[in-house]
């Protein structure tokens, strides 16, 4: 079981309105607790063989519209991307603290390049650029948690 499956079947029983769900396979345990329909709170917990990795409590607010700021770019421009997180984590621009930024505004980047790191239970991701062109917005500011399919960064591919 991947992470894109935890993560779906994360929104899945959000959206069931079932209070617990267990799950239990070869060598991965999963435990959802929901805390009702007005805040869910969702934890999962990760049994591989001998070890034992918990992850934070994850609060997960109503779906609401993307903030109009985050999609003007495009419409202004239809020809700029925009990157979008593949996960829910936590968003962050370095891959260590005393290292620099993965990217900046203005710089151009290449098919494969690191754009930023997204923590999702206590595994680090990094997030790799599909397409070659010039960081014209960094949509996320470092340390901040992320939803799946939120605009991260908006590029210029000219």
């Amino acid at each position: 079981m991947d992470l894109k499956d935890i993560q779906n079947l994360i929104k899945f029983v959000a959206k069931s309105g079932a209070s617990e769900v267990k799950l239990e396979m070869e060598d991965v345990k999963i435990t959802i607790k929901t805390g009702g329909e007005h805040f869910p709170v969702e934890h999962t917990t990760l049994l591989p063989q001998a070890q034992t990795v918990a992850a934070p409590a994850l609060t997960v607010a109503p779906a609401q519209p993307a903030a109009p700021t985050a999609k003007e770019p495009v419409k202004e421009d239809d020809h700029l991307i925009t990157i979008k997180s593949p996960i829910i984590g936590t968003f962050y621009r370095k891959g260590a603290p005393d290292k620099p930024s993965f990217v900046e505004v203005g710089k151009t980047i290449k098919e494969g390049d690191v754009l930023c790191v997204i923590e999702a239970m206590k595994l680090f991701n990094e997030i790799e650029s599909e397409i070659s062109g010039t960081i014209v917005k960094i949509l996320v500011d470092d340390a901040s948690p992320v939803e799946f399919d939120q605009p991260l960064f908006v590029i210029d591919p000219s």
